[in-house]
């Protein structure tokens, strides 16, 4: 085995170690520092309180010095500790509808790809519509973007991602080298990012903001108004991705026949659709109805768990196959984020937030969801969406009393940009998938994506002030 050596410095080998614990002794001390600072006018001890704890997890969640999950249990330690809520109250907060209905959707898609439901629907829509590059092309963008709407869209993308792979190899495509390879991945990367704002399903980050929003003001939002609201926003941006795809990157091959030969051969691999299959898909099915016309009766949650219930009592899965599916952080994460949102909106120090800092751009509603979009959006492609959602949800509700706007309006102003990142690789792990296909390139994805992200922009603010007031959103 080769040994490498490393000739630097020492010095700077010493610099570079001891960066870490300088960063947090410099965290520490702007924490105390706030908290030392006398009580502003119209603030609380316990609101300054929550804003030092606000800080301190905006730092850790941009700077993931410390894993997302772990900056969300830390705020659950600090707000009884310092007062901002009662113990009782801080960890009665995890059990929120919305960390259970997460848990719940995790385990419904855990068991749709362990099945391999997914991966033969996905298979044979490729196979049966891809017959020329342009009908591939939309039908790999099409797909991802519809199995987006009832599964994580970060599940999609790694479950798709062997089969595009496989295509563009079957095709005898170079990394790098053929506009076709680029959008191949692009359209896998962007369907998954469109298609997981359609519904609840496609990411945790609305059901996330839902849950601060009830925890904070009581009011909730259903499966299907939210469905509703979103759909043409959904349905624009389709339309405007592929066109911005093949207007950046033509297609530059003319037949991919022996890319159907792959899909042909891996659908035969699989065999006839089994018991299991056909089961899972039935429950999946009756439990997106629910959701649709009996959740704001019955709940997401307890719909949820109880179709989750239902596949161990049919014993159509096992529990060790369907474990490695939840993503545990993810929860724990976001049971941290509800916390923190419900501490800021009931110490009164989110509304202090909101008129200190956006107070002074917005001057009316319309302008209050444009600037509230921006932010977002701005923010979405530099930091996880659940941070971004935890840190502006609790500043829109603040501001929305002043406006006399719902705060469920502020919210979709939040909740629905957050999921809308088109721009870099870090921005969501759709297309961080996609780039490490070697067939993309971090700057292909970011000349199209500021496309994007602006056209999302225009496009959302537009679908708020003309389509909104039609399905009686004010």
């Amino acid at each position: 085995m080769g040994v490498e050596i490393d000739r630097r410095s020492i010095w700077l080998l010493l610099f570079l170690r001891g960066l870490r614990p300088l960063f947090f002794v410099v965290l520490g001390l702007v924490f105390w520092y706030i908290l030392s600072l006398p009580v502003p006018e119209g603030l609380t001890p316990a609101g300054r309180n929550a804003i030092a704890i606000f800080v301190l997890c905006l730092i850790l969640w941009v700077s993931h010095a410390v894993p997302l999950a772990i900056t969300g249990l830390f705020a659950m330690v600090l707000v009884p500790f310092l007062g901002v809520l009662d113990e009782k109250e801080t960890f009665s907060l995890f059990g929120n509808e919305a960390v259970f209905f997460i848990l719940g959707a995790f385990i419904l898609a855990g068991a749709v790809m362990q099945t391999g439901l997914s991966n033969r629907i996905a298979l044979a829509i490729m196979e049966r519509f891809g017959s020329s590059p342009r009908r591939l092309l939309l039908s790999i963008f099409l797909l991802s973007a519809s199995l987006s709407f009832f599964m994580s869209e970060h599940a999609v993308a790694a479950m798709l991602f062997p089969i595009v792979l496989e295509i563009a190899k079957g095709i005898g495509l170079k990394p790098g080298r053929t506009n076709y390879g680029k959008l191949l991945f692009l359209s896998l990367a962007w369907g998954c990012v469109i298609g997981g704002v359609a519904t609840f399903l496609g990411g945790a980050r609305v059901p996330l903001a839902v849950g601060i929003l009830r925890e904070s003001t009581g009011m909730t939002i259903d499966f299907l108004s939210y469905t509703v609201s979103v759909f043409p926003l959904v349905v624009i941006m389709l339309a405007v991705g592929y066109t911005v795809l093949t207007w950046f990157f033509p297609v530059d091959i003319d037949d991919v026949g022996r890319a159907r030969e792959v899909l042909s051969r891996r659908i035969k691999n699989m065999g006839k659709v089994s018991y299991r299959e056909y089961a899972v898909g039935f429950i999946l099915l009756l439990t997106v109805l629910a959701w649709m016309f009996l959740g704001r009766t019955l709940g997401l949650a307890t719909i949820a768990l109880t179709s989750v219930v239902s596949l161990f009592v049919l014993r159509l899965v096992r529990w060790k196959d369907i474990e490695e599916y939840v993503n545990w952080g993810i929860i724990l994460m976001y049971g941290g984020a509800i916390t923190l949102g419900t501490a800021l909106e009931r110490s009164g120090a989110g509304l202090w937030l909101a008129n200190t800092i956006i107070g002074e751009w917005a001057k009316s509603p319309y302008v209050l969801v444009g600037v509230l979009s921006f932010i977002t959006l701005l923010l979405t492609e530099g930091m996880s969406n659940a941070a971004v959602i935890a840190v502006l949800i609790p500043i829109g509700i603040g501001l929305s009393e002043k406006f006399s706007v719902s705060p469920a309006i502020v919210t979709y102003s939040i909740a629905v940009p957050a999921g809308l990142a088109f721009s870099l690789p870090m921005s969501t792990p759709a297309n961080a998938i996609a780039v490490s296909s070697n067939y993309l390139r971090v700057r292909d994805i970011m000349k199209a994506g500021v496309i994007m992200s602006t056209t999302a922009w225009i496009v959302f603010n537009l679908v708020a002030i003309l389509y909104w007031p039609l399905v009686g959103m004010g």
